[in-house]
């Protein structure tokens, strides 16, 4: 159970690096479409669009998954505390006003939660 939390927990900051790339991708001026291609490979202008339209699939199954879940407790924990980093483990505990021993449990909690509607979508 302890590698599954490590699983989840590495997707979620891999989904902070995701949204980071596509908000860097979106910064990069559009690509000018070539009229007639002079080779059948794939050119940069169309791997560049699949790599954008993969990135945004991939983080919309994420925001999906952290949408659903209802617990405003737990989309602080997975969102302010693990993807954003917004807080120290302390200073959840205190916006939370709960033990650490508790923070944990609510935060593998919160994690199994996810990962319920995460697999749900991507299955």
């Amino acid at each position: 159970m302890r590698q599954d939390v490590k699983k989840i927990r590495n997707l979620l900051k891999q989904y902070a690096k995701l949204k980071r790339d596509f908000t860097a991708f979106n910064q990069v001026s559009s690509p000018s479409l070539d009229g007639v291609s002079s080779h059948s490979s794939r050119n940069g202008t169309e791997s560049r669009l699949i790599n954008y339209v993969d990135l945004s699939y991939q983080l919309k199954e994420v925001e999906d998954s952290l949408n659903a879940i209802d617990d405003p407790q737990y989309q602080f924990i997975l969102h302010d505390y693990i993807i954003e980093k917004r807080f120290s483990r302390n200073e959840a505990c205190q916006q939370l006003s709960v033990s650490v021993s508790k923070f944990n449990y609510m935060k593998n909690e919160a994690l199994h939660a996810f990962a319920k509607f995460y697999s749900d979508l991507t299955v």
